[in-house]
Formats: C-alpha cells, structure tokens, sequence
C-alpha cells in the first residue's frame, strides 16, 4: 500500500487549504485512513479519521468545526478540508492508513504512511 499526500502550501491565517491523499495499492476497502501533522520540535498528533467504508469520522477536538474529512472512493483519495488556519496549524500533515476497519486514532495503529506535506500558515 502506498499514500501519497499532497495540497499543503502558505497561506495566511484565515485562509484554507484542502489536503489529498491518494491511496493505491490495496487490494480490497475496509481500512481506516487518518491524518496526522507534525510540528516543529513537537510530536506528531493525531487530526482526524475517517471509516474508509462507512464514512465515519473522528476529529482532535482542536480541529473539530475547522476540518473536514471526506474521502472519494472511486478515487481511492482522502481529504482533509481546513478552514480557519491559524499559525499554529503550521506542521507537516501525514495520511496514514489503519490496520482495521474502526477509526483509531493512536500512531501505531496505523500500518502505512504517506510521505507528509508541508502547512505553512503566516500571522
């Protein structure tokens, strides 16, 4: 299974980004995909899931209201819609895939993970 996340940029506080990822690989759709950010010098963090055949979602409670999963099955693509960023949403954003179909939100529950893209967001 591969991941391939894309869409981070700069942009102001405010503003939006939407990130992609575009999973390929897998044989069958039962999986749980999450996002993930990493900021400098801290930890990386859970942002949200989403059931990959439900469509169940799950949010960090900073996130909820701001972001929005989603994914597109046909496409085997995941979305994280952000909106409202502030400067201290600047990290790199990962999508990972789960071992299992329930959304989980610990880091080593997550089997696959995606290169990461950089958020920058300016004050």
């Amino acid at each position: 299974v591969q991941l391939q996340a894309s869409g981070g940029g700069l942009v102001q506080a405010g503003g939006s980004l939407r990130l992609s990822c575009a999973v390929s690989g897998r044989t069958f759709s039962s999986t749980a995909v999450g996002w993930f950010r990493q900021a400098p010098g801290k930890e990386r963090e859970f942002v949200a899931a989403i059931n990959w055949s439900g469509g169940t979602t799950s949010y960090a409670d900073s996130m909820r209201g701001r972001f929005t999963i989603s994914r597109h099955s046909a496409k085997n693509t995941v979305y994280l819609q952000m909106n409202s960023l502030k400067p201290e949403d600047t990290a790199v954003y990962y999508c990972a895939e789960a071992r299992a179909s329930r959304i989980v939100m610990v880091i080593t529950d997550y089997a696959y993970w995606g290169q990461g893209t950089l958020v920058t967001v300016s004050s």
